[in-house]
């Protein structure tokens, strides 16, 4: 192989990947995963087709890549939440968190996943089973949560978990949509302190 070859090889791309996929993120976060088009997301990427194709692979797959990234940023608060040391507290981790990550200064309004859910239609079959997947894991980490809750004496012993547990999904989801109408952040706190109001005693 001789020198230039080598060089050709070893020569960066001419894009910052981090940063295009973060443009990505706040592209399906505004516009949901079919309003995302490809033209949309190269132009706030700052590259070609071609280069996102070799970069990230098509819009399936950049879009898995978005869910990643958002998964371990604005939306991290879903899998700490259940390491709260009691299920209230789990409760509470786990609302608050859905209005921080849906009223973030400078982001997107709203949850990316429900955002991208809501606006799937035909052409996005698969991308629609992904996101039905993906929230019933969000709902399966926070029924398990509250299950040890019952076993450790934290809940009542006749509590649901898988009922306390879609509760609180659905509430989330309604912040979302909620924060996406333009609802303040303040205003959203204001329906955490409702919803925990008649938590279940131990």
């Amino acid at each position: 192989m001789g020198v230039v070859e080598q060089v050709k090889r070893g020569r960066p791309r001419a894009f910052d990947a981090d940063e295009a996929l973060e443009q990505a993120l706040v592209v399906f976060w505004e516009h949901g995963y079919e309003g995302a088009s490809l033209a949309l997301l190269t132009e706030a990427m700052g590259i070609s087709r071609k280069s996102m194709y070799a970069a990230f692979g098509n819009k399936e797959e950049l879009f898995l890549k978005v869910l990643q990234r958002y998964e371990a940023g604005p939306g991290a608060y879903v899998r700490e939440a259940v390491r709260a040391p009691t299920a209230r507290a789990v409760a509470r981790a786990y609302l608050e968190g859905a209005v921080r990550a849906g009223t973030q200064p400078g982001r997107p309004a709203g949850c990316l996943g429900v955002r991208a859910a809501l606006s799937v239609g035909v052409t996005g079959q698969t991308v629609q089973a992904i996101m039905t997947t993906w929230r019933a894991e969000s709902q399966a980490g926070l029924r398990d949560r509250f299950r040890r809750a019952v076993d450790e004496g934290d809940l009542p012993a006749d509590a649901d978990p898988e009922v306390i547990a879609r509760y609180l999904t659905t509430v989330a989801d309604g912040v979302s949509v909620q924060a996406t109408g333009g609802a303040s952040p303040a205003a959203l706190q204001h329906v955490v302190e409702v919803a925990l109001r008649h938590w279940p005693p131990a």
